[in-house]
């Protein structure tokens, strides 16, 4: 499920991908508005059954993260870290598996 939200301060808005158990798979960047949070979410349904969309990353800590992209090349959203690499493959498929047909739940209304 996409979360839709402002931060606290209303100054943008973002969106988390999350999976079934709740847990965070993906975070967006911040929009100045809400249609542009919607446009990112529709931007990660369509571009998440694309391996070669996804850049995956070590930290300088040894943990492991992705980040999804446009097809302009924009990063649409951020994985939390990962200790190890298939970790982060779990999540690469994850966001695979269940992004496209993932609901939207706006926080904002």
């Amino acid at each position: 499920m996409f979360e839709l939200f402002q931060s606290e301060n209303n100054q943008k808005f973002y969106f988390n991908l999350k999976a079934k158990n709740g847990q965070i798979i993906m975070s967006s960047q911040g929009y100045a508005d809400k249609s542009g949070a919607k446009n990112g979410i529709e931007s990660c349904k369509k571009n998440s059954t694309d391996d070669s969309k996804f850049e995956r990353k070590t930290a300088k800590n040894g943990k492991f993260h992705f980040s999804l992209k446009a097809g302009n090349g924009q990063i649409i959203g951020t994985s939390q870290m990962y200790a190890s690499e298939a970790g982060m493959e779990n999540g690469i498929e994850s966001v695979k598996k269940n992004a496209g047909s993932a609901e939207t739940k706006d926080l904002t209304e």
